[in-house]
């Protein structure tokens, strides 16, 4: 069975591609595009299908959304030839009864990768672990949404996600005198949900996204610490 050799780097490579994916998707996300849009773009960009003009014109026109595309297309094309040798080679050495062995074994393959990939706990892991990664490395500590907005010199609207070591954690608005401190949140994404201009006694929790408005210095200082 001389093509498993070949039949496991495909598996692999598929396994790691779908990581990718949902790596890019959330690069995308802390951009400020929405969930499904920031999935559907990063899997467009990925296989090369579906990354229409229309589609990918709020990707192309953001330098940062930019840069992540253009590292999933060069991926995505070393994926696809990487699975298309692979998988060929596993199917071209296997011989007699070997070979529907093989095409039951990729199959198989495929469906438990599948299903991993669906598999919410899992997901839910892999998304916090590379958010928890993105937002200490500071890449996008300074996420702007759609529309930065540039009132006043040093002032604007950013998107910055709160660690679980961020010292804003379990406290409220009120408590950590954010308004006092010039700093306006206007809105909390916390997973699917949207808490628009929450109460002073909001309780900040890990994992949200405030939407913000103050002193961009400030606000980068505010976010760094606990880092």
């Amino acid at each position: 069975m001389s093509g498993l050799y070949f039949l496991l780097p495909t598996l692999l490579v598929i396994f790691i591609s779908f990581l990718i994916i949902r790596t890019a998707a959330i690069a995308l996300m802390m951009t400020g595009l929405d969930e499904k849009r920031a999935k559907f773009q990063a899997l467009s960009a990925f296989s090369g299908t579906g990354f229409t003009t229309r589609e990918a014109e709020s990707v192309i026109n953001h330098p940062k959304r930019r840069r992540i595309v253009s590292w999933l297309m060069i991926l995505g094309n070393a994926g696809i030839v990487m699975v298309v040798v692979t998988a060929t080679s596993s199917l071209v050495t296997s011989k007699g009864y070997h070979l529907p062995i093989d095409i039951l074994l990729l199959l198989a393959g495929i469906v438990l990768i599948y299903k991993l990939a669906t598999h919410r706990g899992f997901i839910r892991r892999w998304e916090s672990f590379i958010e928890d990664k993105f937002a200490k490395s500071g890449v996008f500590e300074e996420g702007v949404t759609e529309d930065l907005l540039h009132l006043i010199e040093g002032y604007g609207l950013v998107r910055v996600m709160v660690t679980e070591s961020s010292p804003l954690v379990g406290g409220s608005v009120a408590e950590h005198k954010l308004t006092e401190k010039g700093i306006l949140v206007l809105g909390i994404e916390r997973g699917k949900a949207w808490i628009p201009i929450p109460k002073s006694a909001e309780t900040i929790q890990s994992g949200d996204k405030l939407i913000a408005y103050g002193s961009l210095k400030f606000l980068k200082d505010l976010f760094s610490e606990g880092k």
